[in-house]
């Protein structure tokens, strides 16, 4: 069965050392008060839960999954599950960012970062519940009505109602434009909404009394394509004016997706066959309102994949330590072993280092985005809300896409470390790659994501976001140019933000001729961007960690922190420069394809 360690030390290290969190928020009065210890109490009861309530049964509801009872369309999830959500709850975890004026605990968004990569890292099946619910809250907290706060909002930020995000149907997934579920008004202004929608994950189980489904649909006078979209609010029991449950509303479940993985986690086909709802925001705007959800989502899933990387390289850490296979090629290590440990190989140390690699960059990455994420909504000064949220925009699909892709190929390393263990159920590794594959395609596919990034992002504003995060490089070059220390570790970010402004204006020119260019070019263009990012977090971890050394510290946590620095920017950071190649080489080897392709 396997382990799992909370990494508190590297939290605190990304949170109190790099980032200096806490000082960052000083100026948002709701976390003016904020310390270092509050937040390292959280995360050290957060791994607790994460360790000891719900890492016992993700192995087990992998391979029991969840039962659907076609006859009253009810699902039940593996078991422990239910139990273990009761806990949840009963912790205060479900509020712990959440607006205190719902009854929420108001702490910053990276204390949520930090305890939702623990539970991903658990149990990622499990942690989909309660992660979809804070994607529900958000967008009802951003676009709902006086009404539906008041009603729905404190039963949300408790965690005692679950929430949902309903958009894709049997004929269409990305393309939303494409959906067929209609809203009929209704007399006293509510909806009678009738389709159906499919892949919705968590949209039907025992774990909470009652479920909110946030619905795309189409009004009767809508206009085609995705401007004539509304998004409604439809609880899968009517609520009452005093709170209490009323009717079962007719939204039922009529399958459960059978998937690779995520077991334990409902993958419902739902069917509305007249559901009542009410109408969040405005009519035929109901994209602007499920981008909230869609990006908090897309956050979401990066973090599960940066959690599956850690859980994965812990376990594969360990038993490349004990397993015995073959002698160094340099001479015994163990000699009072028969064999060595296979960590004395060199392979296996690139991959045990690669998924810790993409751990760490990974981990200060998500931390500095939910650092921007509370400047961008309550930072009191506009200017720093306005270029937080930009910022926020930029990472979004490069923390969905280049660290789900990076969880996969973390996830393969860790398995291939365990050998023959590694395809057997009971290790658990087979059950990440398992689980980190399907990160790579909902929520938006990588390929949608890296689109997003280049054409929307980037291309969309002249590169002036790039820009932005560019001076934040600039910067540090500048302060550790001089620094022969740091040689290593600024030359090349240096060079590759260079390269950056000149790779981007190059496709740019081509896509203004023939946009298939953009296309063919965004997905190698994204990991580019992915490793100018890990390597600026890498320069200043490392950065830190030198100056540790430098003040006589012998921890050897800062010795690892170097060597994992040299490690990515020698075997992993050069992987840009073919990337580069590769997306220059143009659309016409894509496309002009109609023979091989026949």
């Amino acid at each position: 069965m396997p382990i799992y360690t909370p990494p508190l030390r590297d939290m605190q290290f990304v949170m109190h050392e790099v980032l200096n969190v806490v000082d960052e928020l000083k100026d948002i009065p709701r976390h003016a008060d904020i310390d270092a210890d509050t937040l390292n109490a959280v995360l050290e009861e957060g791994g607790k839960f994460a360790a000891e309530v719900i890492q016992p049964i993700n192995l087990s509801g992998d391979s029991e999954g969840c039962v659907l009872d076609k006859t009253t369309h009810e699902v039940k999830t593996p078991t422990g599950f239910k139990d273990a959500y009761e806990k949840y709850v009963e912790g205060g975890w479900a509020a712990l960012s959440c607006d205190p004026e719902y009854g929420g605990q108001g702490l910053p968004f990276v204390a949520n970062q930090c305890v939702y990569e623990m539970m991903n890292s658990a149990n990622q099946a499990w942690t989909m519940y309660p992660g979809l619910s804070h994607g529900a809250y958000e967008a009802l907290h951003a676009h709902g009505t006086d009404d539906q706060k008041k009603k729905y909002l404190p039963k949300l930020t408790s965690g005692e109602w679950t929430g949902t995000m309903c958009l894709t149907e049997p004929h269409c997934g990305t393309d939303l434009g494409l959906l067929r579920t209609k809203a009929e008004p209704q007399a006293d202004g509510t909806y009678k909404i009738t389709g159906n929608k499919i892949f919705i994950s968590a949209g039907e189980h025992d774990m909470a009394p009652n479920i909110l489904h946030l619905v795309l649909a189409r009004l009767p006078d809508a206009p085609k394509g995705s401007k004539g979209i509304s998004l409604f609010l439809v609880p899968k029991y009517h609520v009452n004016d005093d709170g209490s449950l009323g009717a079962r509303n007719p939204i039922f479940c009529t399958g459960l997706e059978h998937k690779m993985g995520i077991h334990g986690n409902a993958t419902a086909q739902l069917s509305l066959d007249g559901a009542v709802g009410t109408l969040v925001g405005e009519p035929n705007k109901g994209l602007p309102a499920m981008f909230v959800m869609m990006n908090a989502a897309r956050l979401g899933v990066g973090n599960q994949s940066l959690g599956l990387t850690e859980v994965a390289y812990q376990n594969a850490l360990v038993y490349a330590k004990d397993r015995l296979q073959m002698r160094s090629l340099s001479g015994p290590k163990a000699k009072d072993q028969p064999a060595d440990p296979i960590i004395v190989h060199p392979d296996v140390r690139k991959m045990l280092l690669t998924a810790k690699a993409y751990a760490e960059g990974g981990r200060a990455m998500a931390i500095y985005t939910s650092m921007l994420l509370d400047k961008a909504l309550y930072h009191p000064d506009e200017k720093v809300r306005k270029d937080s949220d930009e910022v926020v925009g930029l990472l979004t699909p490069i923390i969905k896409a280049f660290l789900t892709d990076n969880g996969f190929a973390a996830t393969n390393h860790a398995m291939q470390v365990f050998g023959g263990h590694g395809y057997i159920h009971e290790t658990g590794m087979e059950q990440f790659v398992r689980d980190a594959r399907i990160n790579m395609i909902y929520e938006g596919t990588n390929t949608v994501q890296s689109l997003d990034l280049l054409g929307r992002k980037i291309l969309g504003n002249q590169g002036a976001t790039l820009k932005k995060f560019g001076k934040l490089i600039a910067q540090l070059v500048e302060e550790e140019g001089v620094n022969e220390k740091m040689s290593e570790f600024i030359n090349p970010l240096g060079y590759l933000a260079d390269q950056m402004t000149k790779f981007t204006t190059e496709i740019g020119f081509k896509g203004f001729t023939n946009p298939d260019e953009v296309g063919g070019a965004s997905v190698d263009y994204l990991r580019v961007a992915g490793h100018l990012v890990f390597g600026y977090f890498f320069a200043r971890m490392a950065s830190v960690a030198l100056k540790k050394q430098a003040e006589g510290s012998t921890d050897p946590f800062y010795t690892a922190k170097l060597q994992t620095a040299r490690f990515y920017f020698a075997r992993l950071f050069p992987e840009t420069a073919s990337l580069m190649r590769t997306a220059r080489s143009g659309v016409a080897n894509l496309l002009d394809t109609e023979a091989a392709l026949a």
